[in-house]
């Protein structure tokens, strides 16, 4: 972790270690180690926020949101412009503590930062999106909507892709003159924390619009709380959206979801084998499969499913896994022992139910063989519940019928893949699998900085991306009408 001598280091452990991010860089009390996954090493210690100290970022949060709205809207859109040319200038030095902190491939690394510029890029067009609509009335007056920010925003973000998923919410939520308090997962609080602050602060952002906390659930619960702030966005399990939701709800606030998924991938019998394989692998073993997206079933028609099985298994073995610091590989660890123990338990359990270990299902330390399971049935281990891992079980069907209702088994509503020759089928499929997306020809792992991303019953709820779903999550519609004289009434 070290750079030139002539070139100071944005990222130094001395910029973070044991404090947060109001605008300016303040000591905490508490502090949380920075783990590398790959090796144990701890590569510093990064401030804990408390309680407290989320009360005190909101109450600065507010008093800054609104001079940050007042602003003209090319100025936020500016700002957003400047961030998305940092996240550039310095993505280098982003790419290498996201590889270290999550465990990414180099490639996926990039990715989170080039997705994550556009993310500002995209947000800087909002600023100067309409934000309103004449209404028709039958009164001497004139009626209007206007879209006016919430005021201070939210955003606890999670692990597994943690630039990408922060700056999702960050940059429309500024962009639309709210504040934000940004709580980054503690695991990765450098390149989706400090990284973050990095680039508004040198993009130009008043002090205090943005605030970075890490922290626990103790201090995600006091912002979900806080009065000051009426809108959260989350990103997470399930378990934990639950809980999100329901102190949400208690406080009469918004909460935007976008919680776990056990999305399926369909093979129906007339697909390109070659390229459905190549899809279901991406699909399943991208960053270990540590993506709420990942194709966590694989519905394969009968008359494929045999070939299917054998040549995703092949493809399995060949990937090389290791440290994605010093090596060429395809994947890197799992997060931490928690979760490697918890991917492991289903794939042990559903082949003590009867499924047949193809490819994987070892391990060394937290570096995890992509595994594919073949004669899954539905109420498997590993089929039934998301496993966020590398794994991928494969379930045959033989009609249409059978693999929509396959697909719809599941208490997750979050993305679907279909591969198919026939788009018109594939449409048709997608139709009846209630998700929040679906993709013909492509596996279910998608995103894009201009389309609404979410899912749907425990997938959680709500929209963020794209202008509609932005100005919907992120601002409120007030009515206002106006007349050229005072109305009379009766009394």
């Amino acid at each position: 972790m070290t750079e030139s001598p002539t070139t100071p280091d944005p990222l130094h452990p001395d910029v973070w270690t044991g404090r947060v991010f109001d605008g300016t860089w303040r000591g905490t009390a508490a502090t949380s180690p920075v783990v590398e996954p790959a090796t144990g090493k701890v590569l510093g210690r990064i401030g804990l926020a408390s309680p407290d100290d989320t009360a005190i970022a909101t109450e600065r949060a507010a008093d800054a949101q609104r001079g940050w709205a007042a602003l003209p809207y090319h100025e936020r859109g500016r700002i957003l412009r400047r961030a998305a040319d940092a996240l550039h200038r310095h993505g280098e030095r982003i790419q290498e503590w996201i590889i270290r902190e999550s465990g990414s491939v180099r490639a996926k690394a990039a990715l989170e930062v080039a997705v994550s510029a556009r993310e500002c890029e995209e947000a800087a067009a909002l600023a100067s999106a309409p934000q309103g609509e004449l209404l028709p009335t039958d009164q001497d007056r004139t009626s209007m909507t206007r879209r006016v920010p919430v005021g201070v925003v939210g955003v606890i973000a999670p692990f597994n892709f943690p630039l990408i998923l922060a700056m999702r919410s960050v940059a429309p939520a500024l962009a639309l003159g709210n504040a934000v308090v940004l709580k980054p997962d503690p695991r990765t609080a450098v390149c989706a924390g400090a990284a973050i602050a990095l680039v508004f602060e040198e993009a130009g952002l008043p002090e205090g619009v943005l605030h970075v906390l890490p922290g626990g659930p103790d201090t995600g619960r006091a912002l979900v709380a806080d009065p000051r702030v009426p809108v959260v966005s989350f990103t997470g399990s399930t378990a934990a959206g639950r809980a999100v939701g329901e102190l949400a709800a208690r406080h009469l606030k918004r909460a935007h979801l976008e919680l776990g998924g056990n999305s399926a991938f369909v093979v129906l019998d007339d697909a390109d084998l070659d390229a459905a394989v190549g899809l279901g692998a991406w699909g399943s073993f991208l960053h270990s499969g540590q993506i709420c997206m990942s194709s966590g079933r694989h519905l394969v028609h009968s008359s494929l499913v045999e070939e299917y099985t054998e040549r995703l298994a092949a493809k399995a073995d060949a990937l090389p896994v290791g440290d994605p610091v010093s090596d060429q590989v395809a994947l890197g660890p799992i997060i931490d022992a928690r979760q490697l123990e918890h991917v492991h338990g289903l794939v042990t359990e559903t082949v003590a139910a009867g499924a047949r270990l193809a490819a994987g299902g070892t391990y060394e330390g937290l570096f995890y063989r992509p595994t594919v399971l073949g004669g899954v049935t539905p109420r498997m281990p590993a089929c039934a519940q998301e496993v966020f891992g590398p794994v991928a079980p494969v379930i045959a069907f033989d009609t249409l019928d059978e693999a929509a209702d396959l697909a719809a088994d599941s208490e997750y509503g979050l993305s679907l893949g279909i591969a198919t020759a026939d788009v018109a089928k594939g449409l048709a499929l997608a139709e009846r699998v209630p998700t929040g997306m679906a993709h013909i020809n492509d596996q279910t792992v998608n995103d894009d900085a201009v389309a609404p991303f979410g899912g749907l019953g425990a997938s959680g709820f709500g929209r963020v991306g794209g202008v509609a779903a932005n100005l919907e999550a992120f601002t409120e519609t007030r009515w206002v009408t106006f007349r050229g004289r005072a109305a009379a009434y009766p009394f």
